[in-house]
């Protein structure tokens, strides 16, 4: 019985190495640099750094985000790595057809890391700031338009919504090309706390906000 016992135990170990080993590999394969960004996100006065990088292996070309603080050292050591973030290139559902939006934009400016993406009929703009050990989203701007005629005119309407996550406060506001009244402005207060963190955000929570 202590053999068999001892023999079960075995076994176990070895699938837990494999599937280490298996996910060490395909870690390994976000090989090709993206996007690279330098600046101080965490208010210590030295350069921080971000890397976008894909898995060219994986044939729906899927990205890992990663973000690297400076140590009073001067070194970089990891912080965030993401691969929920950013949105693979060839989606599963799309059945080997691209996403249709390009590789989203990172900036970093006076402590806030930015993401900037293409959605359906527009662009979200995410500010995360480094709070508390982790990067928080705290501002959402994203702008739409109505027009399904594949081209933008006088009567296309454009909605801005502008979302503060500290304060609560959504603001949507209708307006055209060239207006100089606004059509419509509605606000509300959304309370989500605790606030998201970048290493808990995926791609398709842009639909929350």
């Amino acid at each position: 019985m202590k053999n068999l016992y001892l023999y079960f135990v075995c076994i176990l170990i070895s699938v837990q190495m494999n599937l280490s080993a298996q996910n060490i590999k395909k870690k390994d394969n976000y090989t090709y640099e993206v996007r690279e960004e330098k600046g101080d996100l965490n208010n210590d006065g030295k350069m921080d750094k971000i890397l976008v990088k894909m898995d060219t292996v994986d044939e729906t070309r899927p990205l890992i985000l990663q973000i690297f603080l400076s140590k009073p050292n001067g070194k970089l050591t990891l912080a965030v790595s993401s691969t929920k973030i950013i949105e693979p290139q060839y989606p599963v559902e799309k059945h080997g057809k691209h996403s249709e939006f390009q590789i989203p934009d990172f900036f970093i400016e006076k402590g806030i890391l930015t993401m900037w993406s293409e959605i359906k009929g527009g662009n979200i703009t995410y500010d995360f700031k480094y709070r508390n050990g982790n990067f928080e989203l705290i501002n959402v701007k994203k702008i739409t338009h109505n027009t399904s005629k594949g081209y933008i005119d006088e009567y296309t309407v454009f909605t801005e919504t502008e979302f503060n996550l500290i304060t609560g406060l959504r603001t949507e506001t209708d307006d055209r090309l060239d207006s100089k009244k606004i059509l419509n402005k509605r606000k509300k207060i959304v309370l989500i706390r605790p606030l998201p963190k970048i290493q808990d955000f995926k791609f398709s929570d842009k639909r929350l906000y």
